[in-house]
């Protein structure tokens, strides 16, 4: 029977062959007491489980080839950095020793409890991180169980499977989760795409999908139930849409869907080096979002003109004390040298009161409302030491190449003016130390806060640029948190209020004279490139994967023609009736 699931698109593109489901082995952990002379066999169960997959690891890793995406091994280095925190590696043996229980019983309420903390994290990006957490604890019980402490132990299965239906088509992972490791292995294995129970756009899964160029939905909540075996399946990355057991006339319809989806990505290649321009010969600039270091590769190959947001937090997740500015230096400066003289704009800190840098102090530290809590620039204002350190370390780095210093979440004249007295601080501590920087590092502030949108004139007059942060823009505009299925289906970027905030700040910059770029999931959005453009936007930063297709999207629009078409969008307040205007700017 024909049936179809819908999730979160995450990576385009169209996959279709049969299923092959991965088994998570904590949803199925027993509970049972060990006897006082077996507590201590028990634990080195347990430790003995841990050293196996921190060699597992770092054999991938070592073993990762040359043409792997950058992501994968900074991914497995946080797997390895997760795994040798106390809380993942010591914690479970004090419950062990003080309720006598089982190690993969111990292991999963420890994963609970480290779960419940990032589920009260505001920022996506930052609760995703929970899914690293669970993947870990996963290949720990897979060791424990006898299983193989990843993938290996299905890989046997896969291998058996692939070879079955060399002749009839390619392999689809359905699973509950997939950690980054797993991913690479399946990866080796060829296989077409994945989905996923869990998970949203900035989960691992979803990064590493994106890397890799292959389909992918998560958030499909029950797809590891009611999908089976061998199913013949048609995943739909673009539309967030998975067909199980689908009929003739389906499945050809696909087909073609797919094969045109290829020819046209393959033509996408020959845009990296043109130039990007509008057909009326007006220039925009296509900058690339990162999350890692190492993501810069990614962003090099697309044609990025630049990094128009590095996010900066990882640095200081999952570890227990935070990145000197040694560290944190030397990883801006390997970005700055890797874009080769492109802009690389650096996000100071986004982290807050419900996103703990110390995991002992995160237990005693949970916001009423994180998402108005002491975050983003708030938190770094209130950790004065703190926020110098980092803003040492950007400085330094501007000394390798062009650097821009990004302020999150601004909300306030005098939070802009408390930065800048503090980056003048932090500038005059290099100057004592007689460490260079360069002189003209701009500052700039994200618009991602109705009411920075709304008084946008206090920030033009203190700052150099302006970048809207789309996503929480939306969240905070329309009060919907987007990773909240129940109200997932109300976040919407044509909602007029939220058109009406980001034109009105895009006007606002320029009016001003000052660079406003888009850097939050709109900008990536091929639909949304004309609006944008028409809005006045000459800006735009997105994930590397993205790059190409807004690119041709740029070189096909006339300039004169869509300001005119989205002046009459901005004008207009029926939501339905904004869909077809857009249907038309696109068509």
């Amino acid at each position: 029977m024909t049936f179809s699931l819908h999730g979160i698109g995450v990576s385009g593109g169209i996959a279709i062959g049969r299923a092959h489901l991965v088994t998570s082995v904590a949803l199925d952990v027993s509970h049972y007491l060990v006897e006082p002379a077996q507590v201590a066999d028990e634990v080195a169960r347990f430790e003995a489980a841990v050293a196996a997959v921190q060699g597992e690891l770092k054999s991938l890793h070592s073993n990762l080839a040359h043409s792997s995406p950058g992501e994968l091994g900074a991914f497995l280095d946080l797997h390895s950095m997760i795994l040798a925190d106390p809380m993942i590696s010591r914690e479970p043996v004090h419950i062990i020793e003080e309720r006598r229980c089982n190690a993969e019983w111990a292991l999963v309420q420890q994963m609970d409890a480290l779960v419940a903390q990032f589920n009260a994290i505001e920022d996506d990006y930052l609760r995703e991180r929970k899914q690293d957490v669970m993947q870990v604890v996963e290949r720990v019980l897979k060791a424990m169980l006898g299983g193989g402490s990843g993938v290996h132990a299905v890989l046997s299965r896969s291998q058996r499977l692939k070879a079955l239906h060399a002749q009839e088509g390619e392999m689809v992972v359905v699973a509950h989760d997939l950690s980054p490791a797993d991913m690479l292995i399946f990866k080796e294995h060829q296989f077409a795409g994945f989905v996923t129970d869990v998970g949203g756009v900035t989960s691992h899964t979803a990064i590493m999908a994106r890397s890799l160029s292959l389909p992918a939905i998560v958030a499909l909540h029950h797809a590891r139930e009611l999908v089976t075996e061998d199913d013949w399946i048609i995943l739909d990355g673009t539309e967030g849409v998975l067909i199980v057991a689908p009929d003739a006339a389906v499945l050809e319809e696909y087909k073609l869907k797919r094969r045109a989806l290829q020819l046209e990505r393959r033509k996408l290649r020959r845009l990296v080096s043109a130039p990007t321009a509008t057909l009326d010969g007006v220039a925009v600039e296509l900058h690339a979002n990162i999350e890692l270091p190492d993501d810069v590769k990614s962003a090099n190959e697309a044609g990025a003109t630049g990094v128009g947001l590095f996010r900066t937090e990882f640095l200081f997740m999952n570890r227990k004390q935070v990145p000197g500015e040694e560290e944190q230096f030397e990883a801006y400066r390997k970005v700055v040298r890797a874009m080769g003289g492109q802009p690389v704009t650096i996000r100071t800190l986004d982290i807050g009161a419900d996103k703990q840098l110390d995991a002992e102090s995160a237990q005693d530290a949970v916001a009423l409302n994180p998402a108005l809590g002491l975050r983003a620039i708030r938190y770094c204002l209130a950790e004065p030491q703190m926020f110098r350190t980092q803003l040492r370390a950007i400085l330094r780095a501007s000394h390798y190449g062009p650097v821009k210093i990004l302020l999150p979440m601004i909300a306030h004249a005098h939070e802009v003016d408390q930065a800048l007295a503090h980056i003048a601080e932090a500038r005059a501590q290099l100057d004592a130390a007689a460490i260079p920087y360069a002189p003209d590092v701009q500052v700039g502030g994200m618009i991602e806060i109705p009411a920075a949108a709304l008084s946008v004139g206090l920030f033009v007059k203190r700052l150099d640029y302006l970048s809207i942060g789309t996503n929480d823009l939306i969240q905070y505009t329309l009060a919907i948190d987007r990773a909240d299925d129940q109200v997932a289906s109300l976040y919407d970027p044509l909602h007029p209020a939220v058109l009406f905030l980001v034109a009105n700040t895009i006007r606002a910059a320029s009016k001003a004279g000052i660079p406003v770029a888009v850097c939050g999931e709109m900008a990536g959005e091929v639909a949304m490139t004309r609006l944008l453009l028409g809005m006045g936007l000459k800006q735009f930063s997105m994930h590397p994967a993205q790059l190409l297709a807004v690119k041709q999207r740029v070189l096909g629009s006339s300039l004169a023609d869509t300001e005119a078409q989205v002046r009459r969008m901005l004008r207009t307040e029926d939501p339905e009736r904004l869909r077809e205007q857009l249907a038309l700017l696109n068509a």
